[in-house]
Formats: structure tokens, sequence, C-alpha cells
């Protein structure tokens, strides 16, 4: 596929982070992009007003004409998670166009360019967005598909006038076998997908698969633990080719000291909190070093670095309540989130809003689910997100619940949510999980702003 060639582009599925990203992309280089989705959300709505025309019922009739015919101007782009069913899918395969997954039009996209590639069960998202920062803070520039909204830039896919991008690597359906990256992160291999993959070993197989495709005389970094060949080793405050010690909380934000075998920053104030996010840093801050950053631009672009949507975003604070969404949805994000916020209000009641995502994922992590969960001093338990997937017998929030070892837990609705936030007025509570729990954040905002 020549992507100079292409003047129309249309995306089902269009509304998810990474086809958006895509959308985006297009549109920006003057390309006709329309699209469909399930659901119209705040994010498709912005697509909208960007100039992208969206429906959401599966009509063929609503699809511009311009789109009927095929060839080398037009590509179709669709998501795995669009039912196999979609009337729309089949209108375009019998109108002779070759539909591409978003993975595959990536692999085109940066197959000519500098790419760094950033993987994970959990991590990547921060990390590449942290890495795509740097190098626009620092000057150095580049362009990135991020798997979040920047807050930085209040976007996810980033325009830079080099030939660097920065890709987030998507591990679900081996989407990242498409791409041949120059620099490449696994941040995390924690069992997951299981869905798709069938067990945890066939996913390790996967990641070694992306890290095999790094080109000659690129570099591997991995986060030390993982079984994979690395030419660098990352950690928090374990020692190895490149850690960070030193690591203390100062009114509220974190502080740590970075070592590589040449380099050594000390005191990094870092933007954004959490313990895993200062492991994110020392990954993103050995690819600044590699590209030749000096450490003063690295500091000044951790230290301003804003992070990324529904990942430990602080929505509200206030004297009296402090309010953190997060999309953690597998309990060693959970593990990773909850830990840091212990270690930021040690005297404070933490209220836990949790919603599961996707039934095989419950099943499958009942009991690290139920062994993180009971970090909190007060959980709220939502019925499971089922996102592509139909009920599983036996597997719901009450079976979840149940294995929980804490005295004060809870299954409730979105609206017992509401009332008891009201009723209790919580000092630190946190939204958590990547279903549609994100429709509670507004709502509890205008609650504790009117407590």
């Amino acid at each position: 596929m020549n992507i100079d060639k292409i003047k129309r582009v249309y995306l089902l599925g269009i509304g998810g982070i990474g086809m958006s990203g895509l959308a985006r992309y297009f549109s920006r280089l003057g390309c006709e992009v329309a699209g469909y989705d399930r659901t119209s959300t705040e994010l498709t709505r912005t697509l909208e007003e960007e100039g992208m025309p969206i429906i959401y019922t599966d009509d063929v009739a609503a699809v511009p004409a311009s789109f009927d015919s095929a060839g080398e101007d037009t590509l179709i782009i669709f998501t795995p998670a669009i039912p196999a069913d979609l009337a729309l899918k089949s209108h375009f395969i019998k109108a002779g166009h070759e539909l591409y997954k978003r993975s595959q039009v990536l692999g085109f996209i940066s197959a000519s360019r500098f790419t760094i590639a950033v993987a994970g069960t959990h991590g990547k998202t921060t990390t590449s967005t942290m890495v795509a920062h740097i190098l626009k803070d620092s000057g150095y520039d580049c362009s990135a598909f991020l798997g979040g909204i920047s807050t930085n830039y209040q976007n996810n896919v980033l325009f830079g006038d080099n030939n660097v991008v920065v890709v987030e690597a998507d591990e679900y359906d081996r989407s990242f076998l498409t791409l041949h990256p120059n620099i490449a992160i696994v941040t995390s291999a924690d069992a997951d997908h299981l869905d798709i993959y069938g067990e945890a070993s066939k996913l390790q197989e996967s990641f070694q698969m992306f890290l095999d495709r790094v080109v000659e005389d690129g570099q591997k970094i991995v986060r030390k633990g993982l079984s994979f060949a690395a030419d660098i080793n990352y950690a928090r405050e374990e020692v190895c080719d490149a850690y960070a010690e030193n690591v203390v909380v100062k009114d509220g934000e974190f502080y740590f000291d970075y070592h590589s075998e040449d380099l050594t920053i000390k005191d990094i104030h870092l933007g954004i909190p959490g313990l895993h996010n200062v492991e994110n840093a020392v990954a993103a801050i050995t690819v600044a070093k590699l590209l030749g950053i000096a450490a003063p631009k690295i500091v000044h672009a951790l230290s301003t670095f804003a992070g990324v949507k529904r990942r430990f975003e602080y929505i509200f604070k206030s004297p009296e309540h402090i309010y953190i969404d997060d999309y953690a949805h597998h309990p060693e994000e959970l593990r990773a989130f909850l830990t840091s916020m212990k270690k930021l209000y040690p005297n404070k009641k933490l209220t836990v809003v949790f919603q599961p995502h996707l039934f095989t994922r419950t099943r499958d992590f009942v009991d690290g689910f139920a062994e993180v969960l009971a970090l909190a001093d007060e959980l709220l338990l939502m019925e499971i997100y089922p996102a592509r997937e139909l009920p599983i017998p036996g597997v719901d929030s009450q079976w979840l619940l149940e294995k929980v070892r804490l005295e004060n837990k809870r299954l409730v609705s979105p609206e017992e949510v509401l009332a008891i936030v009201k009723a209790e007025s919580p000092e630190l509570v946190v939204t958590v999980g990547a279903g549609d729990i994100d429709k509670l954040v507004k709502p509890i905002k205008e609650v504790l702003t009117n407590a």
C-alpha cells in the first residue's frame, strides 16, 4: 500500500482510541475521513466537530457515495472489536475493498520512519506518551500514535517535522507484529487477553516475536524481571542497566534519581504521581539518552509531563476531598495504582469504586482481583462491563465480592455510587476500570464540588 496515494478513509469502529488516532492522522493529511461506531461518545463527538461524519447505525445507505468504488486512493480500516456479521463490513468487501486492521495501517505508516515502539500489558500508554513528550518538549520532535489522550496536547496523535514516530504497540490480537521498531520497550508481560491467546505462554511468545522484529542495530529496552533478552534492562529501585533510586514523596509530588552506566541525574521531579510511573519514567529517560537528548532537557520535560487522561488523573482536589480516576483493569495495574495511593495518602480512608472489565478477565484473575481490592478501606464494586463478550454462568461481581477479604464492601449500581458519595462525602475516592465507569466522573465531581 502507498499511503501517499490515499484520498479517502472509512473507519469501522472510529471511536476507539487507536482508530480515532488514525482518523485524525489522515484528516490532517487532507483526506476525506468518515466512520461508524456503535455508540456516540465524547471522543466521537470531538471527531465530528473536527469535520469527520460518523454514523451510529449499521446502515449501508448512510455511507457516503464517495466510498462506493474500490481503488488505491480509498482505505477501509476496521477494528477486531466490531461484530463479524456487521453489514457495513460485508458491504465494503462486496464492493471490492480490501479491509485493513488498524495495526496493519500503523505498520505501513511507520515502515519508512525511525520507530520507537512501546509494548506491555500495562504501562505502555503512559510510557509512550512520556517518551513523546520528552521528544517534543526538548525540541528533538516526533510524531506519535498514542493509546490515550495526552493531557499536555489534548490529543492521541501528535505531528512532528522529523522522521521519528513513537507508537504504542498493542499486544491484543498480536497487533504489534506489524511493526519493525528501531527502539522497542517492553514494560510488562503479565498474563492477559487469555480469551485471545488461550494461555500465558502464548502471550509470552508474542512479546518475544515483537522484540525479534527490532531492526538490526536497534535497541531492546525491557523491564528487569521479564524473561526476554534485552540490550538494556530497567527497573525501579533494583540495580540494573538503568534504574531509579531515592524515590521520595514531597508535598504529594514524586522525586527520584536516575542511574545508568554513563549517566546519573539527581532529584528528578515527576509531573505525575505513582511508583509505577517512576519506573515508566526510567524507560522514557533511557530512550531520550539513546537519542542524545541532554539531561537538563529531560528533567524539564518530566517535570512538565501532565500525564494521560484516565491514567492517575486528578479530577477534583480540595482540602476536604481528593478524587482520582484511573483506567486500571488488570490485577497488577490495580496493585500499582492502589499501592501508590497508599504511599501518597497514608492517613486518608481510601474508597475504591471498581468496575471489572470482561467476564473472561474476571474469571481468569478473580483471586488476583480479590487480593488487590482488599487494599481499599471501602470497596464499591460495580457489575462487570461485558464489552465484546456474552455472560459466563457463575462469573459475576457478586462472586468476586465474596472473595474480597474486606469488611466494608458493597455491590452497587452507578446510581448507588452517586448516592453513597453524596451521603458519605469520602475524603479520598477513586474510580477504576476500563469500561463505561468514566460516565461517573463528571457526576461524582459535581457531588464533591457541592459537598
